[in-house]
């Protein structure tokens, strides 16, 4: 039989939501403690995202890579935004706009399958993460909504943070009836940063935007200015832990601004706690896969609190968050509201 696209794009990715009681994971967690391999592992992680909300003047930066927000994570992030329990936010650029903010439109993803004919997909204008669906028109309106709020946008060069501030306010004005990452922080004062803005639904947008202005002052993303803000967060902050979700780019921009504080000639401390939930594998090089102790040779992260968890985030990431809220250490911190560093 054939499908239709409406038939394909039928039932929507529901996302987990770790506040009811219900979904309370410390006591799996805390048996996870006396049992063996990643489940220890997750049990060590759990503790040390902990000491990290209840570190005194500490700030805990939240890595963002892989598919996420598309595959039902995305009210975790939420609340974790909302509840204190990260200060900024380093992510690829797919999860903040092809995800959440489309999400934060008013569109939403598919339960699909691995299993289907791609040429088919293509022809009906389906994409697909996995055996996850998405409406390609829609994508193309948060292309063009990246474009037209560019366009709106006065022609100098932007850190991806303070565009992404302005798609937060956007959010804001224009309300769908559901959260979103970018809305939470541009509300709660949490900085986000894409170092690699370009390579997602923003750069399709940009493009369209500049193309139009040739010959005309345009406004620009400065990748650099995003290196330099987050360093700032860095200095301001009196310890830092990483919380990574997946490894690439987010995961090194975020450890590398302790090597720019000290080219800066300050004096900063390694991150003091570290906690990387991956699947990648070490043994090619590749950095998704090197391990937190790896970085330490270079200065990036001490080794006291640093724990990886190999498991895949749609597992990992709602026991490890399910842990620290219901903890609730959060309750007991001063919201940082990183975003006043950059007037």
């Amino acid at each position: 039989m054939v499908q239709t696209k409406q038939d394909l794009l039928r039932s929507p990715i529901r996302h987990i939501d770790i506040k009811d009681t219900a979904m309370d994971a410390r006591p799996i967690v805390k048996a996870m403690g006396a049992m063996a391999f990643q489940a220890r592992n997750l049990h060590r992680a759990a503790s040390i995202y902990d000491a990290m909300l209840r570190e005194e003047g500490g700030a805990v930066i939240l890595c963002l890579a892989g598919s996420l927000v598309s595959a039902g994570l995305k009210q975790i992030l939420v609340d974790l935004i909302r509840h204190n329990m990260v200060d900024a936010i380093v992510s690829t650029g797919a999860n903040i706009v092809d995800q959440d903010f489309f999400e934060g439109l008013g569109f939403q993803h598919y339960i699909g399958s691995s299993l289907v004919d791609d040429q088919a997909l293509r022809a009906l204008g389906i994409d697909r993460i996995y055996d996850t669906f998405i409406d390609e028109d829609e994508l193309r309106v948060c292309d063009m909504t990246i474009a037209k709020l560019a366009a709106t946008l006065a022609p100098r060069p932007y850190s991806s943070r303070e565009f992404i501030g302005e798609m937060g306010r956007y959010l804001a004005a224009n309300r769908k009836g559901t959260d979103s990452v970018v809305l939470a922080a541009w509300e709660c004062g949490v900085p986000i940063f894409c170092p690699a803005f370009s390579d997602c639904s923003a750069g399709f947008g940009l493009v369209h935007y500049q193309w139009e202005r040739q010959g005309q002052p345009h406004l620009s993303i400065d990748s650099v200015r995003d290196f330099l803000e987050l360093t700032r967060v860095k200095l301001a902050a009196k310890e830092t832990g990483l919380l990574m979700l997946g490894g690439g780019v987010p995961k090194n921009f975020a450890q590398d601004t302790v090597v720019a504080a000290e080219l800066l000639g300050k004096s900063v401390q390694m991150h003091k706690y570290a906690v990387q939930l991956t699947v990648a594998d070490e043994r090619d090089g590749a950095l998704s896969g090197s391990t937190l102790r790896e970085a330490c040779s270079w200065g990036k992260v001490d080794t006291t609190f640093e724990q990886m968890v190999f498991g895949e985030l749609t597992m990992t990431l709602p026991l490890l968050a399910s842990h620290a809220f219901h903890e609730g250490a959060w309750k007991l911190r001063a919201s940082r509201r990183y975003n006043t560093l950059f007037g």
